[in-house]
């Protein structure tokens, strides 16, 4: 029985996502999400060809590096920059890394999903992220940082690989997870904002 509710979710969110396809080309910004003038190359998500997901995206964040660097290493909050829902069950620092373990509730998943990685600051400015164990086949997640506008404004590069061990196809993952990054590259940027108004 348990099963069938979840092919049955299947079929529905595949054909909402069929629908998302035909009204809005995929890689597309769309209204209310992460604004054009933020978007220096768009985000653009489609199926690797070795197996997962690939999303990438050149973003311009207000407040300079150090700024996004705060917000990207503040492992404990990470669940409140996603809309999936997901809970941080452990953060142990060492040597420099950081080991998270995170739960992570997705529509497209039955119960939880066990993500367990390793971050790492880059010296030039930026995190690297990669796969230690878990439910994942391939996680790899890097955020590269450069001042811009005379340091008033932050370059961002972002790069992720994503492989879920499932059954549900790539492509579909994929839809999903474009709307899922628009959502998360945007309460990142909000963070930004915030911080960089109350700095004023």
């Amino acid at each position: 029985m348990h099963r069938l509710r979840f092919v049955v979710r299947l079929v529905v969110l595949a054909f909402g996502c069929l629908l998302a396809l035909v009204a809005e080309p995929v890689g597309s910004a769309r209204a209310g999400e992460v604004g054009s003038d933020h978007l220096l190359r768009a985000l653009v998500v489609h199926p690797d060809p070795e197996g997962g997901v690939r999303a990438t995206a050149t973003l311009l964040f207000p407040g300079g590096p150090a700024v996004l660097q705060s917000i990207l290493s503040e492992y404990r909050n990470w669940p409140e920059l996603f809309e999936t829902q997901m809970r941080v069950a452990q953060v142990e620092e060492r040597e420099g890394r950081v080991l998270t373990d995170i739960y992570i509730s997705h529509a497209l998943l039955p119960g939880e999903q066990r993500l367990l990685c390793e971050s790492q600051a880059l010296p030039g400015g930026g995190l690297i992220t990669h796969l230690k164990g878990g439910d994942f086949t391939r996680y790899h997640r890097e955020w590269r940082l450069q001042p811009a506008a005379d340091g008033t404004q932050t370059r961002a590069e972002f790069d992720l690989l994503i492989e879920v061990k499932t059954l549900v196809p790539d492509w579909l993952v994929a839809v999903a997870m474009e709307r899922e990054l628009n959502t998360h590259l945007r309460l990142v940027l909000e963070r930004a904002l915030d911080r960089v108004t109350k700095e004023k």
